[in-house]
């Protein structure tokens, strides 16, 4: 089969299976060993994302593809083998977080701006020969008094649009991250508005740098209540609010939406995305790309034993499973207790 971007990105939202984030930079891995009392070594995080990557019945039934970062996408396995033929040989699709973070936008108080386009085509043409077919950039806006701001929404959006048609010059596909934060106090209207404001400018930036949409997968944010507000939506309304926003200002040539967790807990993640699937009536895929919500559970497990290792795989492909069946409204809350 010729690999198009557009057969890329529809086999990233194939049927009952979503996208595994092990794209954590140096300084966040460190955080999460540190929760386990574990040295964040070389070795260590080799051995970890090893463990993910050998899960075979997460990898081959509910793993479309891995968003890798630039140190793991040259690893090799204990054995020698490298970790990319590792995801490759599950049926799962490697791809690499290329954007260089979030860094304080000058001038903007309180907001920030994805660095990373300099010298991107060469990194991008260099990640296609170690095996990348996609990729993913993450922009930041937060919500708080006064913020975002105009001017943050539109340089976001205009750095999110240079990516995305790099990476489809490179035969990658681009992951659109526009990520509105659910750290702060809002309420669920505020997450509505600023995420409706946010990818107007995203999808008018993209028609502006001539990006091919049948071939972009869009990772947003579920429009949701704040952590810090006192009235949390319920997992129907957060259904129903993300599917009618998406609805005004989503295109129906993206031919997938893989959600992030940002910060849900693991089972929330789950059925929120199920929820939308059991509404229905969209034109694109709703999947997953979890990062914690599908590694909280086997990294707690694993602890950094080698003993715990089959535990641990077991824990991933529970949740793998829970995620893959609420991309068909399959999930139901008893199945958790049943694992």
């Amino acid at each position: 089969m010729t690999e198009t971007l557009e057969s890329i990105a529809e086999a990233m939202v194939a049927p009952g299976k979503g996208i595994l984030a092990a794209d954590e930079s140096t300084g966040t891995i460190k955080k999460r060993f540190d929760s386990i009392n574990l040295e964040s070594t070389e070795d260590n995080r080799r051995d970890y994302r090893e463990m993910l990557f050998r899960t075979e019945d997460a990898m081959k039934n509910n793993i479309s593809g891995v968003i890798l970062y630039d140190e793991t996408i040259r690893q090799k396995a204990k054995d020698g083998t490298p970790l990319v033929d590792l995801i490759k040989a599950a049926g799962s699709i490697p791809g690499i977080k290329v954007d260089m973070g979030a860094k304080e936008m000058a001038g903007f108080p309180g907001e920030k701006i994805t660095e990373g386009l300099d010298g991107l085509r060469e990194r991008l043409a260099e990640y296609y020969d170690l095996g990348a077919r996609f990729a993913k950039w993450r922009a930041v806006i937060d919500i708080a008094d006064g913020i975002p701001t105009q001017g943050a929404i539109e340089a976001n959006a205009e750095a999110l649009a240079r990516y995305a048609a790099l990476c489809q010059e490179q035969k990658i596909v681009p992951i659109v991250e526009p990520e509105v934060l659910m750290d702060g106090g809002h309420d669920i209207d505020r997450c509505d508005e600023v995420t409706e404001a946010t990818l107007r400018v995203v999808f008018a930036r993209l028609a502006a740098h001539r990006v091919n949409l049948e071939g972009t997968i869009l990772k947003p944010n579920m429009v949701i209540s704040g952590k810090k507000c006192a009235k949390q939506a319920s997992v129907e309304e957060v259904a129903q609010r993300t599917i009618a926003c998406f609805k005004k200002v989503v295109p129906a040539a993206i031919p997938g939406i893989v959600y992030l967790s940002g910060g849900q807990s693991d089972e929330d993640a789950t059925a929120h995305l199920n929820a939308m699937n059991a509404i229905g009536g969209f034109p694109w895929k709703m999947s997953f790309s979890y990062g914690r919500a599908l590694q909280h559970a086997p990294l707690t497990t694993w602890g950094g034993k080698p003993e715990n290792v089959a535990a641990a795989q077991a824990a991933f492909a529970h949740r793998a499973k829970m995620n893959g069946l609420a991309t068909q409204a399959g999930w139901k809350k008893d199945l958790e207790k049943a694992a």
